[in-house]
């Protein structure tokens, strides 16, 4: 049965329609009501109230984003929609497939790099991790010409449990729907961009920080053990007198007991000022949530709580499911949970208690289950099922989206739902479009000015140029189009904006990228009634099952 929202006219999504594009109707309407204090209370007719939830703009109700790591757009749908059918999994493209920016004959056979581009087959699902520096990443694209790859990201000899494949030219391989058949299929049937960028160049910590803040300057180092200021380079690149300056590596947060081996390293550890969409929503009541495979503690040491969770990968590898550079919200303290403390019901999931927000993945399936969905999800994978090569892979990442999918589709929340499939870096991975310059930076101990030189610094802080590499992403929803690809540009700071508009946050900020960001909501259909049938897929293959 397809369901329209109530009262859902078509002056009403005209208005919503604007309002996500940056100039709400909604919001107008919102101001002529009572008034907000800013200190958590409504005043009206003279009292206090509770402040009451803020609704979406869009037919938007929930909106799960699931982060995932280390692809670029070509290494995953370079080819798309055309699959060779010689291992894995058939792929049979609809005929009318839209054409994508991917890889011409010619890139393929005559590639500017060292290399041509290889197909990795079903069976090359694990392979060695390219170098994905901030620095590093820049080189590769030589100011333009995209040449310079295998010279600066590649790295072709890899040991792992089992050895991982590698092999000269790998940073130019790509997989094709054989093997990641269920993005493919997704893209078939819902929305994708093959236009999308990360936000900045560099690791997993700066894109997460970029997915929630659009801000990668304000991070200060501490020591592990006292939690006082120290100076560290690796953890603040261009500090200020006050030791406050930008993250471009991967730093474990300050606000969190599983960071630096629950505490043991002697690394320096980030802890980030200002805000994120986190502070936004609680401060306005919207429930959210960010969702983390192995977040639960699985014991203490030394009065620290610790993450000690593991999985096995397709090849047999043993894994730690929880990172802590891969949860951006517990660098600031203002949205961490220190202790990894469960929330002290599923009914509060998403609302503020002891858990302050951050979850363990289980509580996301109870969650769904309970039909508690908060408005706003994070879900990020146990490490072996994250996508990030080395570790993870393309059929292990796909056994993860594809159940969380399944899961919400058959909730009874699925109608009124948007998953966005997005990255968090590139790993360094071949991808033939040179991104964008929005915002420069002229340090010239990272950056290089061919790329970086031309835009000025905004808020005049260094090394948060951008946008960095092309990355995948797909928005799966009843409201997004159909077997469509969206050609407009966008980056991580796309999805942040959206949560903004359709829950009417306000912005982030001291010069967030946020700003300049551009809308996602070309790949949404809210004219029309949405489909609300859902499209399942078998998460060992990414077969469609049901539709």
């Amino acid at each position: 049965m397809v369901i329209k929202p109530r009262n859902w006219s078509k002056r009403t999504r005209t208005a919503a329609i604007a309002g996500v594009a940056g100039v709400s109707a909604l919001a107008l309407v919102a101001v002529a009501g009572p008034a907000w204090a800013g200190d958590g209370w409504w005043h009206h007719g003279g009292g206090h109230h509770p402040q009451p939830p803020v609704s979406a703009s869009t037919p938007i109700k929930h909106l799960v984003v699931i982060f995932d790591e280390n692809i670029s757009f070509d290494h995953y749908f370079g080819t798309y929609p055309n699959a060779a059918n010689t291992d894995g999994t058939k792929f049979k493209a609809a005929r009318n497939t839209p054409r994508i920016n991917g890889l011409t004959p010619k890139l393929l056979k005559q590639n500017p790099n060292q290399n041509n581009p290889s197909r990795l087959s079903h069976e090359q699902a694990m392979t060695c991790d390219q170098n994905h520096g901030y620095g590093a990443e820049q080189k590769a694209y030589n100011g333009g010409k995209a040449d310079k790859f295998v010279e600066y990201t590649e790295t072709d000899k890899c040991t792992g449990q089992p050895i991982l494949y590698g092999a000269p030219g790998l940073v130019m391989d790509r997989y094709d729907g054989n093997t990641v058949t269920g993005l493919w299929n997704y893209a078939q049937h819902y929305a994708m961009s093959d236009n999308s960028y990360g936000t900045v160049f560099g690791p997993s910590t700066p894109g997460a920080l970029n997915l929630i803040s659009g801000q990668t300057h304000g991070v200060y180092a501490v020591d592990p053990i006292t939690g006082k200021k120290v100076t560290d380079a690796y953890t603040v690149a261009s500090p200020d007198a006050n030791g406050v300056g930008t993250v471009i590596n991967d730093p474990d947060p300050a606000f969190d007991d599983c960071s630096g081996n629950n505490h043991t390293a002697k690394n320096a550890l980030g802890a980030m000022t200002g805000k994120n969409i986190g502070d936004l929503l609680t401060k306005q009541g919207t429930t959210w949530g960010w969702f983390q495979g192995g977040f639960r503690p699985t014991g203490t040491a030394s009065g620290y709580s610790v993450c000690g969770a593991t999985h096995q990968n397709v090849g047999g590898n043993t894994v730690v499911d929880y990172s802590p550079h891969h949860n951006p919200f517990e660098y600031y303290k203002s949205t961490s949970n220190l202790k990894h403390l469960p929330p002290t019901s599923v009914a509060k999931i998403g609302h503020t208690d002891q858990a302050n927000h951050q979850y363990d993945l289980t509580d996301f399936d109870a969650a769904v289950q309970a039909g508690n969905l908060p408005s706003v999800s994070f879900l990020k994978a146990g490490e072996y099922q994250d996508g990030h090569a080395g570790y993870s892979d393309p059929l292990d990442e796909q056994q993860f989206l594809v159940s969380k999918i399944n899961e919400l589709q058959k909730s009874k929340d699925w109608a009124s739902t948007a998953v966005v499939v997005a990255y968090d870096d590139s790993d360094g991975w071949y991808d033939h479009v040179t991104p964008p310059n929005v915002n420069g930076s002229s340090d010239a101990a990272n950056d290089q000015a061919a790329l970086c030189g031309t835009k000025p610094a905004a808020g005049g802080y260094a090394d948060r140029c951008g946008y960095g590499p092309r990355q995948p992403l797909l928005v799966i929803s009843p409201y997004s189009k159909t077997n469509y690809v969206d050609h407009q540009r966008t980056d991580q700071t796309s999805i942040l904006k959206f949560i903004e508009d359709n829950w009417r946050t306000g912005r982030i900020g001291d010069a967030s990228y946020d700003a300049r960001a551009d809308s996602l909501t070309g790949m949404f259909d809210f004219w029309h009634r949405p489909n609300s049938r859902p499209v399942i897929l078998d998460p060992s293959t990414g077969a469609v099952t049901k539709h």
